[in-house]
């Protein structure tokens, strides 16, 4: 997903396995590139072969292996972007940026309670309750391949949400994986007040679609949410697809929900409200 501000800074949020490198079209220019953790459908161990591949959702084909750079940070470097992350993921991003030409000091760190400015977003992480090791194969060599045969992964901090404060005042809550945590009330609604919330619905490996539901309600509050990673095909022919994860989640929200199609770009007003393709 890219997220662009009116002044035209744009944020790539976990490029994960859906775009096709550096080369993809679509991208246009990037800014900054967002990673909520490690894992690999988000900061990209593999790639789709073309920015329009054959296949169908049920049936993804990732082909080219990304690592153990990983999509985000080949992007980063060919785009010429920054990485804004928190925890112990800086340092990693850093090092990596090193190795293929690039300016480490493009990898910026922004922990909780504090913020970071890229052009006119103003970014903070907040916390969020999953898993973030780093893979054997991101790290490669001895020491990658230690790890994979024991089977363990490299600590990379804890996982992270975002809050984006864009300069039309629209602010944007990225769950990124998460269960449900009492900072969604304390930090992202009270402290924040975010009034547009990107949601991760996908059960099992993050809040299921009820779950989530419920976090709007009742936790965020925003004036409207754009359902993402389903873990599952959720849309035929832009529709949604009835008794799907997304389709409960839809039924159970008490705000609009907007589902995220590719291709299609949404534009939202301060309060949250989406005034053009919605």
């Amino acid at each position: 997903m890219v997220l662009e501000d009116p002044d035209g800074t744009r944020v790539l949020y976990d490029p994960g396995r859906t775009v096709a490198g550096p080369e993809d079209s679509r991208l246009g220019r990037v800014d900054v590139v967002l990673v909520s953790h490690m894992h690999g459908d988000h900061v990209g161990d593999k790639t789709i072969a073309a920015e329009r591949p054959g296949g169908e959702c049920a049936n993804p084909a990732f082909p080219n292996n990304a690592l153990p750079h990983t999509n985000a940070v080949n992007i980063a470097i060919a785009k010429g972007a920054k990485i804004v992350t928190g925890s112990e993921m800086p340092r990693f991003f850093g090092n990596k940026l090193k190795v293929l030409g690039g300016d480490p000091k493009n990898s910026q760190l922004v922990r909780f309670g504090a913020s970071g400015k890229v052009g006119g977003v103003s970014i903070t992480t907040v916390p969020a309750v999953h898993s973030n090791g780093i893979a054997g194969g991101m790290i490669g060599g001895q020491l990658g391949e230690l790890l994979t045969a024991a089977g363990l992964t490299a600590y990379a901090g804890p996982p992270t949400g975002y809050v984006l404060n864009f300069s039309n005042g629209l602010v944007v809550y990225l769950s990124g994986d998460t269960g449900v945590t009492a900072e969604q009330d304390t930090v992202v609604r009270q402290l924040y007040n975010a009034k547009l919330v990107v949601m991760n619905i996908g059960d099992t490996f993050t809040t299921g679609p009820k779950e989530a539901a419920w976090v709007i309600n009742e936790l965020v509050r925003p004036a409207a949410v754009i359902a993402s990673h389903a873990n599952q095909p959720s849309t035929k022919s832009g529709k949604v697809i009835e008794g799907t994860r997304l389709d409960t989640f839809m039924k159970a929200v008490n705000v609009p929900v907007h589902t995220p199609l590719s291709s299609n770009t949404m534009s939202f007003d301060s309060g949250g409200n989406c005034v053009a393709g919605c």
